[in-house]
Parts: C-alpha cells; sequence; structure tokens
C-alpha cells in the first residue's frame, strides 16, 4: 500500500489532521444556516434528522473523499485520472475545483463582513441601535463600493499567506491554533446566552423534538445541510486526505470530523436560539441573522453592563472570522494544489494566481449586492448565482458522482485495501458502508437536487 509521493507533503500527526479536516468542514453555514434551518424545521425534531443523515449519509460520503484523495496522493482533478485513467471521471475532480474555486469567490465577501463587525464591536457602535438601525447600517454597509471589498481583500490575503506556508507548517499550523480557539469561544458565548432570563424557552426549542413537523421537507432540509456543514462534494476533503499518512484510519477519521462539525452547529444554536427567544426576536434567515439579528440580540441582552456586551458581540464576531478563515483555507488549497501539481506552478506562484482570481470574483460578488444590483442572470445577482450553482448544483453533482464512484466503478478491492489499512484495521460496517454508496446516497443526494430545483413542490 505503499503509494506515497516522495517530494509530498503530508501533515505530521493524527491531531493535525483531524482538526485541519474538521476545518475544512467548519464554517459560516455552521453558525448561521444551521440555527436557520433548524428554526425553520422545528427545532429538535431537524436536529435528530440531521444526526441520521450525517451518520447514514455524510460520514460514507466523506471516508468515499478521504479514500479517493489518500489513494491517489494528488489534487482532486488529478485522483480521478489516477484512479480511473483514460476515463471521463476526470470531469468530477475537475468540477471539485471549480466548486471550490467559486465557493471562495464569494464565501470570501461574507468572510470579510466579519471582519468589518470586529471593528463595529470592538468600538462599541451597537450601542444604542433600535432593530431598523442595524437593518440600515448593514444595508449602508453591503451596498458600499469600497469597504466590503478592502476587507474581501483582506481575508484572502490572510488565507494566501497561510496556505504559501503548506501542509504542515501552513494548514496545520493554523488549524492546531484555530480550532481550539473556536471551541472555547462557542462554550463561553453559549453559557452566557442560557444563563439570560427567558432563554429557557431557546433551550426548550432546542432540545425537546417536535415530530409533528418532521416532513418530506425536513428530510431534504437536514441533507441538504449535512451536505453544505460537512463541505462534500467540493473537493477540499479529497485534497486534505491526499495529504494523509497511510495509518490514518480513514472511518474514525469521518467520526471524528462529522462530530466536531455537528458540536460546532449545535453549540452556535445554544448562542442563538437562547438569546433571541430571551429578548424575543425570532432567529432569522441567513446572512442577516450573523449581521443583523444577532448584534441586536446581544445589544438588547447585555446593554445594560456595556463592557460585556462589547466583549461578547467582539468574541462572537472573531468566532466568525475564525470559523471562515478554517473554510477559506481548505477551498484556497483545492484550487492551489490543483494548479501546483497540473501546471507545474510552484506553490506561492499557484497560491498568487488564486488569490488574485478569487479576489477578482470576490469584487464583483461584493458589488452585486450594491451598485450592480440591477445587473442580473435568471432572476439573480452574481453573489446569489454562485451560491445556488455551486451550493445547490455543484456540491450535490459532486457527492453523487463521488458515491457512484466508489459504490459502483472502483475496484472493491482497492476500497477494502484503504477503508481497513491493508486488512490492519477491524472494519465491521464494509458491507453497510458498500450499500449506502451504491444505493442510498445516490438515491438521497438525487431527491435533494430535485428538491433544490424545484421539482418536487
Amino acid at each position: 500500500m505503499n503509494h506515497k509521493n516522495n517530494n509530498r507533503s503530508s501533515f505530521s500527526g493524527k491531531i493535525g489532521f483531524v482538526l485541519s479536516a474538521a476545518g475544512a468542514s467548519v464554517g459560516l453555514g455552521n453558525i448561521w444556516r444551521f440555527p436557520f434551518e433548524t428554526g425553520n424545521h422545528g427545532g429538535a425534531a431537524f436536529i435528530f434528522v440531521y444526526l441520521v443523515c450525517v451518520l447514514i449519509l455524510g460520514i460514507p460520503i466523506m471516508i468515499a473523499e478521504f479514500l479517493i484523495g489518500r489513494r491517489s496522493r494528488a489534487n482532486t482533478a488529478r485522483a480521478y485520472q489516477k484512479l480511473a485513467p483514460g476515463t471521463h471521471w476526470r470531469w468530477v475532480g475537475r468540477m471539485g475545483v471549480l466548486a471550490g474555486f467559486l465557493i471562495l469567490g464569494y464565501y470570501s465577501v461574507v468572510a470579510g463582513w466579519t471582519l468589518e463587525f470586529i471593528g463595529e464591536a470592538a468600538t462599541n457602535s451597537f450601542a444604542g441601535k433600535s432593530a431598523a438601525d442595524f437593518i440600515a447600517s448593514f444595508n449602508s454597509f453591503v451596498s458600499n463600493p469600497w469597504r466590503p471589498v478592502i476587507w474581501l481583500v483582506l481575508f484572502l490575503l490572510a488565507t494566501h499567506l497561510i496556505i504559501v506556508k503548506g501542509v504542515e507548517k501552513g494548514i496545520e499550523k493554523s488549524a492546531k491554533i484555530m480550532m481550539p480557539m473556536l471551541f472555547v469561544l462557542l462554550i463561553i458565548l453559549a453559557i452566557c446566552s442560557i444563563s439570560l432570563p427567558g432563554a429557557g424557552a431557546g433551550i426548550e426549542f432546542l432540545l425537546k423534538p417536535d415530530f409533528s413537523k418532521v416532513d418530506g421537507n425536513v428530510f431534504l432540509g437536514a441533507m441538504g445541510q449535512a451536505f453544505f456543514s460537512l463541505s462534500l462534494g467540493m473537493g477540499c476533503l479529497c485534497t486534505y486526505a491526499s495529504y494523509f499518512r497511510n495509518d490514518t484510519n480513514l472511518p474514525k477519521t469521518a467520526l471524528n470530523v462529522a462530530a466536531i462539525d455537528t458540536m460546532v452547529a449545535i453549540l452556535a444554536g445554544f448562542i442563538i436560539f437562547p438569546a433571541a427567544f430571551s429578548v424575543g426576536i425570532k432567529p432569522d434567515a441567513g446572512p442577516s441573522l450573523l449581521f443583523i439579528t444577532l448584534p441586536n440580540v446581544f445589544q438588547q441582552a447585555f446593554g445594560n453592563i456595556p463592557w460585556l456586551a462589547i466583549l461578547l458581540s467582539l468574541m462572537f464576531y472573531i468566532l466568525l472570522a475564525l470559523a471562515a478563515l478554517t473554510s477559506t483555507i481548505s477551498l484556497h488549497e483545492v484550487v492551489t494544489a490543483y494548479l501546483h501539481e497540473e501546471f507545474k506552478f510552484s506553490r506561492s506562484k499557484a497560491a498568487r494566481y488564486v488569490t488574485a482570481g478569487c479576489i477578482f470574483l470576490g469584487v464583483f460578488c461584493s458589488l452585486s449586492l450594491g451598485i450592480g444590483k440591477s445587473y442580473t442572470a435568471f432572476g439573480l445577482n452574481l453573489f446569489d448565482l454562485f451560491d445556488f450553482v455551486t451550493a445547490k448544483l455543484m456540491l450535490p453533482l459532486g457527492g453523487f458522482f463521488i458515491s457512484i464512484f466508489i459504490g459502483w466503478y472502483l475496484d472493491k478491492k482497492i476500497v477494502w485495501e484503504e477503508v481497513s489499512n491493508n486488512g490492519t484495521l477491524k472494519v465491521s460496517v464494509y458491507k453497510l458502508l458498500i450499500f449506502i454508496l451504491k444505493y442510498i446516497a445516490p438515491i438521497g443526494i438525487a431527491l435533494i437536487f430535485i428538491n433544490e430545483l424545484g421539482f418536487l413542490k
């Protein structure tokens, strides 16, 4: 099984690769998308269904991505060329690289906003604002032609500096610092939120399932969230797995990553719902939750102790920035590794091209929320178009083809060798894993796909 390239970098130890892979999964999606989906689909019942989806779909597809990455020891595009030479499978890998690039382009816009809000929180700009003021100030910031762009560029440059340092000194080292920080911040904020008067209703909402709310939409919402949250189908996990050591236990790593990712999402729920219920604000959708609702919640909940309001809101936006940074690093790495290996660019040159390309895309995505609002395609501005094409089309398609590739195409001898580390690990769920990848995952993903495109309405 010694299929390791001599010159290829790898993660130094177990903690490093688990935290790096978890960093690839943990991002803004955990912190705003998960609470919103939970709120929309009946609280605890949704979380239960979500956990089932992570176990049945998320972890098997993650193992499949890990397997492709480690076996091939190559970037996402080349991985398929190596495992299925001379076939069209290479296009699945290329789609993963393109998805990574496009997501990084618009994701860095929202990531940049976190920096603006760190500044706002630190200077106590949230004090004394009404709900309408928060909406007005957010809208004026987003539609400002240059401020969001400056933040977006700064965010991408920070990502760039980490990527240039390489796998061990850059990605792994930063994950070892950022992921524990992220957890500490989450726990502190959750404790503060739970201790608010009237927070009990929010906790109940999170923990007491109302199964009468569970219908087909909840399943599809949970499946879609599992994909989004675990970063499946965008090449990050496959690229990171190509740096795994030969003795890495793939099923166990996938389980650990899914557990960390889910803990972050549930802790985010414990920050958002108790605080929102305490001040009587409905947790709204999307970015508005992070940048309009929550500053308002912090202000209302802790406004009578100004230093605490400043501190907690500052911590929250630092938490967001960290979560976004762990994601932008993994997205950047997918495209950098591709350019570095396929076009023989040096690592720093490849990273420069990616950063420059993403700044270019990001600027247009940012402007499409303000002065470029009127320019639309298919009724969507550029930012929303990128989001739709990647999250609703490319990621589910990527996940679908990955499960078909491992379930039906790849030689089962290879699959067994990788999953069991050449027979040294006892994998009691091996048959179940293959069954899921053959039948359950493709059907599940096809349903998400059809639903997202609005055919199941």
